[in-house]
């Protein structure tokens, strides 16, 4: 069985917010598998104790580029290794600078990207200067780029470190600006349910079980059971069934229809998520260093 560190059982606390001990028992009876352990503490105390979707796991910025008519636009994740960094002038201008390249050349990946003009260098060539110049490693971790229905619309929060870019069909720019924005505070995963993966619905319809066995009930009632969770899961994270957050009297599909418009598509970044970002382990380090480790 591997071994429990505190920093493991620090880290599921701050995934979950669940106790420190039932942090750990989970994470021995997962066998210290984090993502098997978290579902363990979900089980234990309900969806709402997960945390992970939002969490910031490593640092960095998201850029966005639309064009003046608002047309077509692109938006991309750069992960730096410090907050001090994703703050830096240089950095952020890299950024935004990559965005629009991916707007106007729409590369198919990051590796084409990276051989792409970007001034008088190309992308990687300025990632290598920018490194130099700053003395940190950076990457370019992932992009979106959209030709608008509608008219695309952005917004950014936390310094960069969330960013969404949303295509939206009539309406206005304040309606647009107001999605984005509730979007940023949300975090719905998909527009609808037909746009949830599989894998997630998978995740949860398993949570649902084991939660729904526990209450001893008959089998045609756990099946309902699991089905009535799994149903009000998809409307927590899918953007049409969430409440609008400047109106949570509404779901934000009702304020589309009151204003004659629709979302064709939206793209959420969160800077770092599903990345383990490196935790130094200072008491372990000073105690190897001297001879007791």
């Amino acid at each position: 069985m591997a071994e429990i560190t505190a920093s493991m059982v620090k880290e599921l606390r701050e995934r979950t917010d669940a106790p420190m001990m039932d942090c750990k028992k989970a994470l021995n009876e997962a066998g210290g598998d984090m993502a098997k352990a978290e579902e363990i503490i979900r089980v234990k105390f309900g969806s709402k104790a997960s945390k992970a979707a939002g969490r910031i796991a490593a640092e960095g910025v998201v850029g966005i580029w639309i064009s003046p008519d608002a047309k077509l636009g692109a938006i991309v994740e750069v992960n730096c290794e410090t907050d001090f960094v994703a703050k830096n002038d240089d950095f952020l201008a890299f950024a935004r600078n990559l965005a629009e390249t991916v707007a106007k050349n729409n590369p198919a990946d990051v590796e084409v990207l990276s051989g792409m003009n970007l001034g008088s260098a190309t992308v990687e060539e300025t990632r290598t200067q920018l490194v130099g110049k700053i003395g940190e490693n950076m990457s370019i971790r992932r992009f979106v780029r959209c030709e608008a229905q509608g008219a695309l619309a952005s917004y950014v929060h936390g310094g960069s470190k969330i960013g969404v870019l949303i295509d939206l069909v009539g309406g206005d720019e304040a309606l647009a600006r107001d999605l984005a924005m509730h979007i940023a505070a949300a975090k719905p995963k998909a527009l609808d349910a037909s746009g949830v993966s599989a894998e997630l619905i998978e995740a949860e319809r398993r949570v649902a079980t084991q939660k729904a066995a526990e209450s001893g009930k008959p089998a045609n009632i756990v099946e309902k059971m699991v089905e009535g969770s799994v149903q009000k899961f998809l409307k927590e994270v899918t953007l049409l069934n969430q409440p609008f957050v400047k109106d949570d009297k509404q779901t934000v599909e009702q304020v589309l229809k009151g204003k004659a418009a629709s979302v064709a598509s939206f793209t959420l970044y969160l800077v770092g998520e599903g990345i383990e970002k490196k935790k130094d382990d200072f008491v372990a380090e000073v105690m190897a260093q001297a001879g007791k480790a």
